[in-house]
């Protein structure tokens, strides 16, 4: 397990550490701290805590009037922890611009596979009937949720899964969550970026105020 240092020592790029494993106790030791691991290809194993850290403040969610009438009308159903490694697999297979290749490698399918089910990792599933149509996964770590990835093979479906997580964290008193990097469809919903020293104060709150134990996922 690496004794990673403090984040606010980062490098320009937002590089904390190199090297490592993805170990259960190494991950809870980074997660805790703010640093999360990125895969580079070529590269031993990294670890970062950008400069710039992307954030929703779920009073900010924004769901778009063509979003809600599509949540109103659709068929679709959403999960929790039903199919986390298919999900990650969906996170893997999609093309993602300017990246050859992805960051969700063999080694973090498995490596999250065992966190997963540890009770730290957890997922949200878009169906349409037995099809999965869209997907994220994230880490849940001493009281906050941070997004990991997400996919869709059908419109809406990641927005679906993305805005039902937020729902469910805010019934459960939750204000905001960690999205690392703002997409195009994070922003949409209301994602923004802050600094990372007010984010590493945010997350040293939310970690002081919440436990692990206070949050149960859906079994729907």
């Amino acid at each position: 397990m690496i004794d990673f240092p403090d984040p606010e020592n980062a490098d320009e790029t937002g590089l904390v550490a190199v090297g490592g494993d993805l170990e259960v106790e190494t991950l809870i030791s980074a997660y805790t701290k703010g640093i999360f691991p990125w895969p580079h290809p070529g590269y031993p194993l990294l670890w970062f805590s950008p400069k710039e850290r992307g954030i929703i403040k779920f009073e900010n969610l924004h769901i778009s009037t063509s979003l809600k009438k599509f949540l109103k009308k659709t068929d679709y159903k959403i999960t929790f922890n039903k199919a986390f490694a298919e999900v990650m697999e969906g996170c893997a297979s999609v093309p993602r611009p300017g990246q050859n290749g992805t960051w969700v490698t063999r080694e973090m399918k498995k490596a999250y596979l065992k966190f997963h089910q540890k009770g730290y990792a957890h997922s949200v599933e878009c169906w349409d009937e037995k099809d999965l149509v869209g997907g994220l996964y994230g880490v849940w770590v001493g009281g906050a949720f941070v997004g990991e990835s997400m996919f869709f093979k059908k419109d809406n479906a990641s927005k679906m899964c993305l805005v039902s997580l937020i729902e469910f964290l805010r019934s459960q008193g939750h204000q905001w969550m960690d999205v690392q990097m703002v997409t195009s469809v994070v922003e949409r919903l209301g994602g923004e970026y802050v600094s990372q020293k007010k984010f590493l104060k945010m997350w040293e709150l939310t970690l002081k105020k919440l436990s692990f134990e206070s949050l149960k996922f859906p079994s729907i």
